[in-house]
């Protein structure tokens, strides 16, 4: 999904990983996190079988501990002191957080099962504490329960009116899922709750998918121009949707200079790495992905970035990168998780060749995600199968929401026409 996401780092699109970047975002500049599972099952490559736990008490993997690092001296203590009090729920709420700032930096999805297990004593009430019931429906998000997320959010909503993280949320689910009418009420509703340049660029998410992208750009790049005294982490989220914004309106120096601004802040963020090793591979400038993400495998996301760079470059450890995220593909299909099928589908498409594997990853994330790369994914793959009809949703989409993407037509174009 796509992410709104930092507002301190919340309004994008994650998500999916792509959610999701107005979700890290708005995770972030609220201090909220979406979460993910418990990992309680990993598998055994070296025998392509399951390894089941003896127990729920076994320890399986031990995340790096740095002891001169101050974020795990700081992590530590905080466990420490939880264990010690479990049902402080500040204390349980202020760990959860600070593991999701660590998935959005190093893409790690471990870190997430920690996150919920530190908010385990309120997990199951119908009426959680506000702060936990909005992570639970960042966790529900990150699992692709939407319609779970909505009713929690609601919930908290109803409430408290006035909570901003809430709010945010529920825009960026709107937005991802192509209810932009919706999406942008809870945007302005904001007013009041977010700084002004945040709201700005909430809309513009909005309006940049419903035929006003030209208008949308100008006027948050106007806006941004106005707050230069915005911290890091604003100016962070709105570089990146003025770099969607920007790709889709066909303005490739204007996407550079946005990439190179974002990048200028200092910021470690997974989905901006991912983002602009999409941009380099499309200016076929993949010996660049491979300098960015060589020492990044732990994410997913940015390992489906290098194995491409490495398959453009045919580097002899293009095929190590294709098997491992083969295997780790196939882990996340036990698990019984979903939230990787537009990048699957990627993966199925260039790196195996396979285009009638990527346009059923491709229709079923569809299903539950309709932002402009899960549309190019699926029109792409659709495309390689010479199958017009299958994507009519997509197709759809593209002419109900008046969507401006040249890149998005031209594929529309060449599907319409019988692939000439």
């Amino acid at each position: 999904m796509q992410q709104i996401a930092r507002p301190k780092r919340v309004l994008l699109s994650f998500t999916s990983f792509f959610f999701t970047a107005f979700l890290i975002y708005l995770m972030s500049f609220y201090r909220l996190l979406p979460l993910g599972c418990v990992l309680s099952l990993w598998l055994n490559w070296a025998n392509a079988t399951p390894y089941i736990p003896h127990s729920d008490n076994q320890v399986l993997e031990r995340l790096p501990f740095k002891p001169n690092d101050p974020i795990a001296r700081d992590l530590s203590g905080m466990r420490r002191e939880l264990r010690q009090n479990p049902k402080n729920v500040d204390l349980a709420v202020k760990l959860a957080r600070r593991y999701y700032e660590l998935v959005a930096e190093e893409g790690d999805p471990r870190y997430l099962g920690y996150a919920q297990a530190a908010l385990a004593p309120w997990w199951e009430m119908p009426h959680p504490p506000v702060e936990v019931q909005v992570l639970r429906a960042s966790l529900a998000q990150f699992r692709h329960d939407f319609s779970g997320a909505i009713k929690d959010l609601t919930q908290v909503l109803e409430r408290d009116p006035r909570n901003g993280r809430a709010r945010a949320l529920r825009a960026v689910i709107h937005i991802v899922q192509a209810r932009y009418k919706e999406g942008r009420a809870d945007c302005e509703a904001l007013t009041g709750m977010s700084g002004e340049l945040i709201v700005a660029g909430c809309v513009a998410m909005a309006d940049a998918l419903t035929g006003h992208a030209a208008s949308a750009y100008r006027t948050l790049t106007d806006m941004l121009a106005k707050h230069p005294e915005a911290g890091k982490d604003d100016k962070l989220w709105v570089n990146m949707r003025l770099t969607e914004m920007a790709q889709r309106l066909g303005r490739s120096d204007q996407v550079e200079k946005h990439f190179k601004d974002a990048l200028g802040l200092g910021i470690t963020d997974t989905f901006l790495l991912a983002n602009y090793s999409d941009f380099l591979l499309d200016q076929k400038r993949p010996e660049e992905v491979v300098a960015l993400l060589k020492t990044r495998t732990p994410s997913d996301s940015l390992l489906l970035r290098l194995a491409l760079a490495e398959k453009m470059l045919n580097a002899p450890t293009a095929k190590e990168r294709a098997k491992a995220l083969d295997n780790r593909y196939a882990a996340a299909r036990m698990r019984g998780d979903t939230t990787h099928q537009a990048e699957e589908a990627r993966f199925a498409l260039v790196i195996r060749n396979d285009a009638r594997q990527a346009l059923d990853l491709a229709r079923e994330n569809w299903k539950v995600q309709r932002e402009p790369r899960d549309a190019r994914i699926f029109l792409e793959a659709a495309l390689a199968a010479k199958d017009e009809k299958a994507a009519q949703a997509v197709l759809q989409w593209l002419q109900d929401n008046h969507i401006e993407d040249e890149y998005l037509r031209g594929l529309a174009r060449q599907l319409t026409e019988g692939g000439k």
